[in-house]
């Protein structure tokens, strides 16, 4: 399986927000934003240059597409898929984004990052609706149920996840039981119901050119 192998803490600098990809070490002030605000490399922080419409368009994507963990390649086909449906493109293109398997167990708080719940999914810690999923970008759906599978409940890694997991990860359309460590997407996401701080018009743009 591909994946970014870039520093993280580097990813956030270069964006300039928070991403949240190395768990509780974001929310803390080892954070890498709080320590060195500005993009990374040598002239980082001496850089005052003006931004095209296209950069910003272009941050815009790599920010999302970081802060989901996923490749370009498999952005595109996202937004491919997103353009095919009915409704507004970026609205698909986010819920789509929403309802990955990673990403769930990330907003349940069963993870404390994106990338552990991937981790945790590859080694066949969830099941989805009874049947093993080792997929992380395994695409959810409203009424579907997901749980830690019972072997894995012991697990010091989902335990430690549980107790220190920040409540702005948390979402409404997610019902959570942490005694039994179970969830079920009770709806679809409208964009309101998604705490995302992007603008994914920028993103159709871009791709639109």
């Amino acid at each position: 399986m591909a994946r970014n192998t870039d520093p993280k803490c580097r990813q956030c600098r270069r964006e300039g927000v928070k991403l949240f990809l190395k768990g509780d070490r974001c929310l803390s002030l080892k954070c890498a934003i709080e320590r060195r605000n500005f993009p990374p490399g040598d002239h980082g922080m001496n850089m005052r240059r003006k931004v095209s419409n296209y950069g910003v368009q272009l941050r815009e994507k790599q920010k999302v597409r970081r802060m989901y963990g996923v490749l370009e390649r498999q952005f595109r086909g996202y937004y491919k898929k997103a353009a095919r449906q009915g409704g507004v493109t970026g609205e698909n293109l986010l819920r789509m984004l929403e309802l990955r398997l990673d990403n769930l167990v990330y907003r349940l708080g069963i993870a404390s990052s994106r990338s552990q719940a991937r981790q945790l999914i590859l080694h066949g810690h969830f099941a989805v609706n009874g049947r093993t999923v080792t997929i992380p970008s395994y695409q959810c759906k409203g009424g579907d149920k997901i749980e830690v599978r019972e072997k894995s409940k012991k697990l010091d890694v989902i335990k430690a996840a549980m107790e220190s997991r920040d409540p702005s990860v948390l979402v409404g359309w997610l019902n959570v039981d942490k005694e039994k460590l179970t969830a079920t997407v009770l709806s679809v996401p409208s964009r309101q119901e998604i705490p995302v701080p992007m603008n994914e018009q920028l993103i159709i743009e871009l791709y639109s050119k």
